[in-house]
């Protein structure tokens, strides 16, 4: 057993100051139970809605569970992350050396590029995809292009930005039919999507998806099977078994996702055949690593009723809530919640080690 001194000091990063903020205080709730506190010493950092990053005690309640709810709001201690002798630190009560960072961070300035740069430069390891990977992964746009290049079927879409002229409906509607989806290229948890059957919805939904970013994605709805399938791993990553989201009513939006408990279903394993499996299986494998992914992530499918599978997105920091696909699928494929957090830091570290074994001063 590891001395208290030889703890590794993990930093659990969470909240954020995008819409997805509220999801990720539940998934970093999740991360830290879950965390070996005999091998890692856990530094949680809140940061609040206005960019503060902010330091606190972990305060256990009922089972030993950590509930950011639980912390007194007034003991939060605004600190400063930086580099001193090419190591992270942050400025708390003491100066502390951080040797690792679990971003559980959901969408813009969190999961976007942003942040993963910013470690970076810091030059601490960090659990999950690097800088391009995670740029890539968010803008639904450049992903479905750089997908359907190396030959993954996505479906078919445009794009739309603020400046540009007003959007015709009808050549949408000659182009794909009704009903089409309208979200924002970059947003997670479906947040800001509709599902448009008609003119009025369109407008609306245009201006809804425009809240959340400066560019808009529309595309044709595809009739099929909604599964998704979790990734793990860097140069050689492993596909777990495929599960399935089947609502009751509309889709999959947030509301069904975390508000709406009873709205929607989900199965694990998936009922498909072994051929079907192997095929999502192989197909997440490849977008992953097109997208130049790391560590982890979840590929959102279309299984459609001739067979054909396509990639409606990827999310390359997958929710940690309880009700969230990616633990539960690693679960039912044989790696528990503990075991699944201990191999993303184990991933960071192989990951941080290779990137720097390049960067040489010449």
């Amino acid at each position: 057993m590891q001395k208290k001194d030889q703890k590794k000091s993990i930093m659990v990063l969470f909240g954020g100051v995008s819409a997805e903020h509220d999801v990720s205080i539940i998934s970093a709730q999740n991360v830290i139970n879950f965390i070996n506190k005999k091998k890692y010493k856990v530094v949680p950092i809140y940061i609040d809605k206005k960019g503060r990053w902010l330091s606190f005690e972990i305060k256990f309640v009922s089972n030993k569970s950590f509930e950011f709810g639980k912390v007194e709001k007034e003991k939060l201690n605004e600190v400063f992350p930086y580099s001193k002798n090419g190591k992270m630190f942050i400025n708390a009560k003491k100066e502390e050396k951080i040797d690792i960072v679990f971003p559980v961070l959901h969408g813009p300035y969190g999961e976007d590029g942003s942040m993963q740069g910013f470690l970076r430069i810091l030059n601490v390891p960090f659990v999950g995809s690097g800088v391009l990977g995670s740029a890539v992964g968010m803008d639904k746009d450049f992903a479905k292009r750089l997908l359907r290049d190396a030959g993954i079927l996505v479906g078919d879409f445009v794009v739309i930005k603020k400046d540009q002229e007003k959007i015709d409906f009808f050549s949408i509607k000659r182009k794909f039919g009704l009903p089409v989806f309208i979200k924002p290229a970059n947003m997670g948890s479906s947040v800001g999507i509709s599902k448009v059957n008609n003119k009025e919805e369109f407008f609306a939904a245009v201006n809804k998806a425009f809240e959340y970013d400066e560019k808009v994605i529309i595309e044709k709805n595809i009739k099929g099977r909604e599964v998704e399938c979790a990734i793990l791993g860097n140069e050689k990553p492993q596909a777990s078994i495929v599960g399935e989201v089947l609502v009751k009513k509309g889709f999959y939006s947030y509301s069904a996702k975390y508000l709406e408990k009873d709205n929607a279903e989900i199965v694990i394993p998936a009922k498909i055949t072994n051929k079907t499996l192997k095929k999502i299986q192989e197909t997440a494998i490849k977008t992953f690593q097109v997208l130049g992914c790391s560590g982890f992530a979840r590929v959102d499918f279309f299984l459609c009723p001739n067979g054909r599978v396509f990639v409606n997105e990827i999310n390359t920091i997958p929710g940690f809530t309880s009700i969230s696909m990616y633990p539960k699928l690693w679960q039912e494929s044989g790696i528990k919640y503990e075991a699944l957090i201990e191999k993303l830091i184990i991933l960071a570290f192989e990951q941080h080690k290779k990137i720097n074994s390049y960067n040489k001063c010449v």
